[in-house]
């Protein structure tokens, strides 16, 4: 594989879709099987197995784009491999290995959102990044085809014999047909001008043809030639921005009954288990196809327990919070007093049946809503299975409030507020 096709954010992901060996190594040389494994710290190449044995330098640049630089494979390799770390973790990890790499080589920090696009990307779970820029075969595709057809239709010198040196000689006869030959177009090749044709003043004369009731792109038309805001094309086939994705935020307190172990088997399949303490994981996501704000597509949820690495903006994207009632919880939260911030955002507390929730959470107020589930049993306990049939209507009565609230708060298939 020639080094100009080698795409390093490529291969890792065809490499971690089949579960082959990624080998960080002092040695360029990726044909022997037999490969030493070195340090990040120490590593000049990373060997990849699949789908061809491919050696890559550790420090070269890929297409994922943090303010608005590259971020080297080696960065990369090492998010990787840190993705079911929390972020404190991750952090202390990178300032380590940083104090490790010579000169001023060092490894780029994730931001909390960034971790979150990389590794959705690398799992195939998603097809493009805000963060990825698109491959180069795959970019101004159209434009690039245009091109190619004006550049051949503008060459209008016979085919002679000679000019297809390096690929045999053509049959003189054969060549005084092609020279004969009109050369024909697409439609590209015929509406390619050499600078961009303005239409606006063809669309003003041709609003008083049209129905009485203009079309809200036609009226969108209207608005900006009116105020004088330049082509108004180019504003109206502007590639609209993606919605971004709510989060919702748990408690980390050991005694709450959802932790990140279990809140996604409870959330999308309807279950309720016990959390497993050991799990490390810092963040996840749950799809849900909310029918009354976009019923063509599920809906991608972030879920965390602490706002750490929040930027400022990730706040109006919020939607729910689970609380087991106690206080401390929202310290560094924007609204760290109870009262407000269930102001702005709705408030979950999930109990177990049968039991009163806590004397702090029925004095949140009414934007705290409270849900019980049955105690849970040893699944070897005679009976034990038969009381989890009522986890799913809990869980649909969740999704339901937090539907509401969030049409209440301006969620819309394709927009997001931008203040909550």
């Amino acid at each position: 594989m020639a080094s100009t096709d080698i795409d390093p954010l490529l291969l890792l992901r065809q490499s971690i879709a089949s579960g082959s060996n990624i080998i960080p190594t002092t040695s360029a040389d990726a044909s022997s099987t037999d490969v030493p494994e070195a340090s990040l710290s120490q590593a000049t190449h990373l060997v990849f197995t699949h789908p061809a044995r491919v050696a890559v330098p550790i420090d070269a640049p890929t297409r994922f784009v943090s303010n608005d630089k590259p971020v080297d494979v080696r960065s990369i390799y090492f998010a990787w491999l840190n993705r079911e770390v929390a972020i404190p973790e991750y952090n202390a990890s990178a300032t380590k290995l940083n104090e490790e790499l010579p000169g001023a080589t060092h490894v780029h920090k994730f931001a909390f959102v960034e971790r979150l696009e990389l590794f959705t990307w690398l799992e195939g779970a998603s097809e493009e990044s805000e963060y990825i820029k698109p491959l180069a075969g795959d970019k101004d595709a159209a434009a690039a085809a245009s091109a190619a057809a004006a550049s051949a239709a503008s060459k209008t010198a016979p085919v002679l014999a000679s000019s297809r040196a390096g690929r045999g000689t053509l049959d003189p006869r054969l060549a005084q047909i092609y020279n004969g030959e009109r050369r024909m177009g697409d439609r590209n090749t015929v509406l390619h001008g050499f600078k961009p044709t303005d239409f606006s003043s063809i669309r003003k004369q041709a609003q008083q043809f049209m129905s009485r009731k203009p079309s809200p792109a036609a009226a969108a038309t209207a608005a900006i030639a009116a105020a004088g805001l330049g082509n108004p094309s180019l504003v109206i086939n502007q590639k609209p921005q993606r919605r971004p994705d709510p989060i919702i935020m748990l408690s980390p307190s050991a005694s709450a009954l959802l932790r990140m172990s279990n809140v996604k088997a409870f959330l999308e399949g309807g279950r309720y288990g016990p959390p497993d303490h050991s799990s490390s994981a810092s963040m996840m996501h749950v799809s849900r196809v909310m029918k009354d704000i976009d019923p063509g597509r599920p809906m991608r949820f972030i879920l965390v327990e602490g706002p750490e690495q929040f930027k400022p903006e990730y706040w109006n994207r919020v939607v729910a919070v689970f609380t087991t009632g106690q206080a401390w919880q929202f310290k560094n939260y924007r609204w760290s007093n109870p009262s407000d911030l269930f102001k702005h955002v709705l408030g979950i507390y999930l109990g177990w049946r049968g039991e009163q929730p806590p004397d702090s959470v029925r004095a949140f107020g009414h934007q705290v809503i409270s849900t019980a589930v049955e105690k849970w049993h040893d699944p070897t306990r005679l009976g034990a299975e038969s009381s989890r049939w009522r986890d799913r209507e809990v869980v649909e009565s969740i999704w339901k409030a937090i539907e509401v609230h969030m049409r209440h708060k301006g969620w819309r298939k394709d927009t997001a507020p931008t203040q909550i």
